[in-house]
């Protein structure tokens, strides 16, 4: 019958670690201004570089704004406002992000929804005044572009990525343009619950169903529902993910560690 593919967007398709890095700092600016009075330019790309490093924490866009301001923390003890920061390393970042999280959006007082919606505004800003050099900051995973072009199997994506920054980077980065009911975005809902519509649609049955990610713990959430045990299930080794975690994912059965090669090769 032919198989189906829904694909997670940054970590899978595209590395915007650069774009979301530099967007984080620009909001995290308009954010908290007199935090970054008399922060230099090489503090800035030093928090620049540790974004990289600490990108597989980030599940939504707007906790690249927290790690900056964290990173921050980190660095400058005077503009100290919460309590985890002190002696902080990048390696617990990463070990305990949810558990991080939760403690300084409370002890910043900090809001969710604000947030997101600062994150979208400043990326499209950027995105409105200097379009090239937003798309810019951005880059496909080597040979995406072919695979997506090329590929038999029917694609969706499902990111949590506001919908109009995936479509934007897939129509200049890979020339591909896909229907916006292919794109599932920020907003419209958990990963899960967008599989299971994903399944459910009619023209869908009888496909065999594929789910690309970079991140374990959205498919060890895949695998808890039930009602999702027809998908197969892949942990990608070249996105935002630790050596950790793609050990922990060759040892879970339902899950399969993809190399780039075989990926590109699945889609056609």
């Amino acid at each position: 019958m032919g198989d189906l593919y829904a694909l997670d967007f940054d970590g899978v398709i595209c590395d915007s670690c650069g774009e979301s890095s530099l967007s984080a700092v620009k909001a995290a600016k308009i954010r908290w201004p007199s935090l970054f009075n008399g922060v230099d330019s090489s503090l800035e790309d030093w928090i620049v570089d540790q974004m990289h490093v600490v990108r597989p924490v980030v599940e939504t866009g707007y906790e690249n704004l927290l790690l900056v301001r964290l990173l921050l923390e980190i660095q400058l003890p005077s503009i100290r406002k919460s309590s985890v920061a002190a002696g902080l390393t990048v390696d617990e970042i990463l070990e305990n992000w949810s558990k991080i999280k939760p403690v300084i959006m409370n002890e910043w007082n900090e809001n969710r929804e604000d947030l997101i919606e600062l994150f979208g505004k400043v990326r499209d800003e950027w995105l409105e005044k200097d379009f090239s050099s937003w798309i810019g900051a951005n880059r496909l995973y080597p040979g995406v572009s072919d695979a997506l072009n090329f590929a038999s199997s029917r694609v969706y994506i499902v990111t949590t990525k506001q919908s109009r920054f995936a479509d934007a980077l897939l129509q200049q980065l890979a020339g591909v343009t896909l229907p916006s009911d292919k794109i599932y975005g920020l907003g419209m809902g958990p990963k899960v619950e967008v599989l299971k519509k994903i399944q459910n649609k009619p023209e869908n049955q009888g496909l065999t169903l594929h789910f690309v990610e970079d991140r374990i713990a959205t498919l060890k959430n895949v695998i808890k529902e039930t009602e999702l045990d027809a998908w197969n299930l892949y942990l990608v080794n070249w996105g935002y993910n630790t050596q950790t975690e793609r050990e922990e994912a060759a040892s879970i059965p339902r899950i399969q560690v993809l190399e780039l090669s075989d990926f590109s090769n699945k889609l056609k």
